[in-house]
């Protein structure tokens, strides 16, 4: 699919769930249909769309990629009503209900007081599953920018470094190599510094905040991430710093060790890459996300690291292995026992996996593939071992 046929795939599924049409305003949603993410209203029809820019109209004319002729300026969502849909039956107006604040809500039901609001994000994240082309090389990019920061760990990791001054070397060399600063995730009140960065004993800390080896921030305000700690000989770092360059995401997680890895860490990361390399070989494009989810947990079994596999420690287990990944850091499919969906190719995965061993330690990796029906791409490209510093 090309970036132009996406509205038109849109228009389809609109059709075909008999809707009269979709109001769209989230920033991530507007930009993959139009090529820009100003402040606006994208409106599509079964038949025709409009681009309404509340905001930043000259950007929106030289940065979308849709006709001209369909983009015009309008901050009033009352206007728009007026001159799409007053004169229609409209009785179904699908929007991102899953990510509108309430106050929003009321606006919207104000202005479409004849008809149904319903939730326009599940038609939109099971179109986004699927990158195109051009989708594919802005994550190989990302996945550049995160390369540079894991090659930054490599001449920056040293005794008595602090984890928030190896974040920064880190987030220092994403940002040389093109990462945006920020990332999204389609959740309110969502925050966790500009990433994970964990060592030693903060590494058997995890924050409620995100649902994984967290770190434990600066301050109660935010509990996640990089803290002031030193970081010393013999202890395990696991970064774990996301970017996003030209909209789209890279995720992924590397372990680190300051001196040499003793052989019970050696062999319980060992473990963790073959059940990945497993995954990574065995995944098909038709197989069911709680299906690779129990494939997973099935190989921790067979290689007698079940309980260490996905641990949390003190009996808590995560139920995430990983998730779908592109304008969001978070997408579907959620490869977890809780979803059914079905995995197809073309679709990128971040398999995000770690084990944890009270008396061992705690070693994490995740990769991001894309799912080809002739083998999967892994598309990050930082060395994937255990690796030693110093």
């Amino acid at each position: 699919m090309e970036p132009s046929d996406r509205v038109e795939s849109l228009q389809a599924m609109i059709k075909a769930h008999g809707l009269s049409g979709a109001v769209l305003f989230y920033s991530r949603d507007v930009f993959y249909y139009t090529g820009t993410a100003q402040p606006s209203y994208l409106v599509i029809l079964p038949e025709d769309y409009f681009l309404f820019v509340r905001s930043g109209y000259e950007f929106a004319l030289g940065e979308a990629f849709i006709d001209e002729a369909k983009i015009r300026e309008e901050r009033r969502l009352e206007n728009i009503y007026r001159e799409i849909f007053s004169n229609s039956e409209s009785k179904k107006i699908a929007t991102e209900l899953d990510i509108m604040p309430a106050a929003q809500y009321l606006a919207f039901k104000e202005v479409f007081a004849y008809s149904d609001l319903v939730d326009a994000s599940p038609l939109v994240l099971e179109q986004r599953k699927r990158k195109d082309p051009l989708e594919i090389k802005r994550i190989e990019k990302a996945c550049q920018a995160i390369d540079a920061g894991h090659r930054a760990v490599l001449s920056s990791l040293k005794e008595g470094i602090t984890e928030l001054e190896l974040a920064a070397a880190v987030e220092n060399a994403h940002r040389l190599a093109g990462h945006e600063g920020v990332f999204f995730i389609r959740q309110p009140d969502f925050f966790v510094s500009r990433g994970p960065l964990s060592s030693g004993v903060n590494l058997f800390r995890m924050s409620g905040v995100v649902y994984t080896i967290s770190g434990v921030g600066l301050s109660p305000a935010v509990p996640a991430g990089p803290s002031r700690k030193k970081i010393r000989e013999g202890e395990a770092i696991i970064v774990d710093i996301p970017t996003l360059v030209d909209g789209y995401h890279a995720d992924q997680t590397r372990t680190y060790m300051l001196g040499k890895a003793n052989v019970k860490i050696k062999a319980m990361y060992r473990a963790l890459k073959e059940i990945a390399d497993y995954l990574i070989e065995t995944i098909t494009p038709g197989m069911k996300s709680s299906e690779i989810y129990r494939m997973a947990i099935e190989r921790s079994i067979a290689l007698k690291v079940n309980d260490a596999f996905l641990s949390f420690g003190k009996g808590k287990k995560s139920h995430l292995l990983g998730h779908g990944i592109g304008l969001e850091l978070n997408e579907p499919p959620v490869l977890s026992p809780y979803d059914d969906s079905i995995i197809s190719e073309q679709q990128v995965i971040a398999l995000d996996m770690h084990m944890l061993d009270e008396d061992v330690g705690v070693v994490k990796l995740e990769d991001m593939i894309l799912i080809k029906p002739d083998g999967n791409e892994i598309m990050t490209t930082s060395p994937r071992g255990l690796i030693e510093v110093g």
